[in-house]
């Protein structure tokens, strides 16, 4: 039986084979392997995946961690240009990801092409999800994928110091009201961040089932008076993480994850007992060089002119407790984030925000 280490090396040397096996001429490097081959390649943790199906094929079903770059969108050589290192690519049958793949080789990107694409996959039994990702890449060319699990659940995927991968996930909620999500499949955290106490933000069990003695919790000191653990982060409190699994013997080494807490509350008239001013958090993390600002449940508030150069934001939108639709496009425009991540928003009708931030990545995720 050939080891997966032996397939990867055999999948390496078959893609050499194919770009330099004919002396007249430089062949791209582009490998199509089954599906099998592609489970683990596609795992790996410096391999990005990308399923280039149309977004409606993406959203009913894709293989979990796949981001979503549509082929044959006008802006699809736009998305991908900054790509790099190794790709792994899969559609519904196999024929636009061959044209992706193409595409990526050009840019000079090692592809693996899934044989057959996800009918494939899902005729070997495999798993999809409905859960969405996306991915960004810092400025030192690591990779930080985000992963849209339910309401105001994150979960993030972050390639850090020496390529190892850190599992960071804010306020995790399991159940909410019949809507679920299987935490038990993840791995355990390194990062718990916990915004307040309500129990959409705030689920105790779930903490406890993703912890270990080497998880960093962060929570607003009343969750840490309730759960009788995790260390207390009040508004305007900055902490930088170190990994013990990295330690020379002597002390644990900082890694590049610098986490502050920022104020969140409800300003307007009725809703200040729902997030009274000083007791709750919103995060300002930061992985590498990428600062992703994780409001919380908050309105627009002037503490918000105070946040610079952030890349990535996640808004409430969710009235009477957070912002109104109006609120959310005037806090876009204070914070002026690259991409824009509405979340919280329940039944709130979120669908005429991009238009109104012509300048900002709006993008609308469909949280389980």
């Amino acid at each position: 039986m050939i080891s997966k280490a032996t397939t990867l090396l055999l999948l390496t040397f078959s893609a050499i084979a194919t770009c330099c096996g004919n002396a007249n001429s430089i062949q791209k490097p582009i490998t199509s392997i089954g599906v099998e081959d592609f489970e683990y390649i596609s795992a790996l943790p410096d391999v990005r995946l990308i399923d280039v199906r149309t977004p409606k094929e993406y959203a009913d079903g894709h293989i979990s961690g796949a981001e979503n770059i549509d082929v044959k969108a006008a802006d699809f050589a736009e998305r991908i240009k900054d790509i790099k290192g190794t790709v792994a690519v899969y559609c519904r049958s196999g024929k636009r990801s061959l044209n992706a793949a193409k595409q990526l080789a050009d840019l000079g990107c090692k592809v693996y092409d899934l044989t057959g694409g996800i009918l494939a996959w899902q005729k070997a039994g495999k798993p999809t999800t409905k859960v969405e990702t996306d991915v960004f890449t810092t400025k030192s060319g690591k990779l930080v994928k985000i992963h849209a699990l339910m309401h105001s659940s994150i979960r993030i995927e972050y390639e850090g110091y020496e390529s190892r991968k850190y599992e960071i996930v804010i306020d995790p909620c399991a159940n909410l009201n019949g809507r679920k999500v299987d935490y038990s499949s993840m791995p355990k955290a390194f990062l718990i961040l916990v915004t307040h106490e309500h129990f959409d933000h705030y689920d105790p069990t779930t903490i406890g089932r993703l912890s270990n003695e080497g998880t960093y919790l962060f929570m607003n000191p009343r969750c840490v008076e309730l759960y009788g653990d995790g260390s207390a982060l009040k508004n305007g409190d900055k902490t930088q993480l170190a990994d013990d699994v990295l330690n020379t013997g002597f002390e644990s080494i900082p890694i590049d994850i610098h986490i502050e807490a920022v104020p969140a509350y409800n300003t307007t008239e009725g809703r200040q007992q729902f997030h009274p001013k000083g007791r709750d958090n919103g995060y300002i993390l930061t992985l590498d060089s990428l600062r992703i600002y994780i409001a919380g449940d908050t309105e627009d508030i002037p503490e918000m002119a105070d946040l610079k150069d952030i890349d990535i934001a996640f808004l409430p939108c969710n009235q009477p407790y957070t912002m109104t639709p109006e609120q959310l496009v005037n806090a876009a425009k204070i914070i002026k984030p690259k991409v824009l991540f509405p979340y919280h928003y329940g039944e709130t009708d979120i669908s005429g925000i991009p238009a109104q931030l012509p300048d900002i990545d709006v993008r609308i995720r469909h949280y389980e």
